[in-house]
């Protein structure tokens, strides 16, 4: 996509598309006298009558009406009171511009910037908020169906219609915002592959190729690999399955002492059918999503590969599919992890925290400072906190405090559950092992959470599950339905926030 880098009047544009926000108080809106004058006579009075509406996030569109012949049409997002404007608005409004270019079918279009700022949110702001909500709207999963002849569509060109700020600025956070997307729309599709097409080693082909792109330092294990380092957490899950498994470490380096990197570790179970702890058929629908752990790690290392913080990263997947056959794994099994210590399964489908355990120790083993593990762990985060929240678990309050600065800043809701020693003695209850996986259905979030937190030791630790926010069940704001390519943004924020503070 081309984003012109001259700055634009409402005489000078040349576009298929032009979006302007609208709000209910127009007369605190910059420059919208000579806006309304260049457009027609007529628009104050469409807009007080409500036939160009000023609700949050309502779209309007309508033909230009005066000689312009470069101009076709113009897209008013309603804003309703500017004085109550989120960040999150402006990039939902955004996302809503970016499902209606896609139907529209437009390959050029332009943004008067300043239409949507506010006292606290500036040109480059919005720029970037344009560049990220547009891009996420846009987004449509990817379908095989052989009826469908719909060529590809995409943007050609943005033109950024402003008179503030500094120009290059201003592109650059539109660029940005761009870059966020395409990470998150990568992230939703390898959640959206049907588990055919997406197995440990095709995962694992997907992150050689991001290593190639961003030079980051790649090590993909086998199966053989992880049966001579003892990896009895993954390899157990794999046990059933044909598919091989596949440890995948990604590192990238700030800096060539690779001093304190932050530890990004994903759960990429492929396919989960729950082993022998069969799930009901409805609740198999759909595990094709189980890797969205994987997902949310790989989309922060390409924004990371992109953008290049000061901060040096391991990312470290574990990926395996859980199947059912005469070799797969069963309850009342005792197995060692890569750690040494021994689990007592209760529950074959409890199946990732096993994964994350040897995946975890791994990460510490390459050096992690820190760790953040994400997760499709549990129903039990749904049960407790809904589709829409991200739960989590910590052991460092300073940590989760920054963490959840750069979840605040991206709009992606998280909420802290607790972890107490009461918890921890029911993980570590067996008669036969030093822990068991399943302690039971009450609080199953924590116990999920808190299994991969006997892995962690006094490494500053996050836990993030995301079994309700990394599939979307409806169409929303900023996408369809399917994949959502959650905490991808709020990954990539947080590291490039570490990156910072250097």
């Amino acid at each position: 996509m081309n984003i012109v880098k001259e700055a634009k009047t409402f005489e000078t544009i040349s576009t298929e598309l032009l979006v302007v926000g609208v709000t209910k108080h127009r007369e605190q809106m910059q420059d919208w006298a000579s806006f309304s004058s260049f457009y027609g006579e007529s628009l104050d009075m469409w807009v007080s009558a409500g036939d160009v509406s000023t609700e949050l996030k309502k779209l309007t569109k309508l033909p230009f009406v005066k000689d312009h012949a470069n101009l076709k049409r113009i897209l008013f997002v309603g804003l309703d009171e500017r004085k109550n404007l989120t960040e999150g608005d402006i990039r939902a409004a955004f996302g809503l511009v970016g499902k209606e270019l896609r139907a529209l079918k437009v390959k050029e279009y332009s943004i008067w910037l300043e239409s949507f700022t506010t006292e606290t949110i500036s040109v480059t702001d919005v720029a970037f908020l344009a560049g990220e909500g547009t891009g996420l709207g846009y987004y449509s999963i990817p379908h095989y169906k052989t009826t469908s002849n719909e060529v590809d569509k995409r943007i050609d060109a943005v033109h950024l219609v402003t008179t503030a700020g500094d120009l290059d600025e201003v592109v650059a956070g539109f660029e940005v915002g761009v870059i966020y997307a395409d990470a998150v729309n990568e992230a939703r599709s390898l959640i959206n592959l049907p588990p055919n097409l997406l197995t440990a080693t095709d995962l694992a082909n997907y992150a050689e190729s991001l290593a190639s792109e961003y030079d980051f330092e790649v090590e993909i294990l086998g199966k053989a690999q992880l049966e001579e380092l003892g990896m009895g957490g993954i390899l157990s899950v794999n046990q059933g399955s044909f598919e091989e498994p596949r440890l995948i470490t990604l590192k990238y380096k700030a800096s060539d002492d690779f001093e304190n990197p932050i530890g990004l570790v994903g759960k990429g179970v492929t396919y989960d059918t729950g082993g022998y702890s069969l799930k009901p058929k409805d609740s198999m629908v759909g595990m094709k999503g189980d890797m969205g752990g994987a997902a949310a790690v790989l989309g922060a290392m390409k924004i990371i590969g992109e953008l290049r913080p000061n901060k040096n990263v391991v990312a470290v997947i574990g990926s395996t599919d859980n199947m059912v056959s005469d070799t797969a794994f069963k309850p009342d099994d005792v197995i060692t992890t890569y750690s040494g210590k021994t689990v007592e399964v209760l529950n074959t489908d409890a199946e990732g925290r096993l994964v994350l355990a040897d995946a975890t120790t791994y990460a510490k083993q390459q050096g992690a400072a820190s760790l953040i593990d994400v997760a499709t762990l549990t129903g039990g985060v749904i049960t407790a906190l809904g589709m829409d929240k991200t739960g989590a678990l910590s052991n460092d309050d300073e940590f989760f405090a920054a963490f959840m600065e750069a979840a605040e800043e991206t709009d992606e809701f998280v909420w802290r559950m607790p972890l107490t020693e009461n918890d921890k003695k029911r993980i570590r209850k067996s008669d036969v092992a030093d822990l068991n996986n399943s302690p039971g259905r009450d609080g199953h979030m924590i116990f999920g959470g808190g299994f991969v937190g006997e892995f962690v030791g006094e490494t500053p630790w996050i836990h993030l599950d995301i079994a309700g926010t990394s599939d979307a069940v409806a169409v929303h704001d900023l996408g369809p339905k399917g994949g959502t390519g959650v905490m991808v943004r709020t990954l990539a924020n947080f590291v490039q926030r570490l990156g910072e503070e250097k």
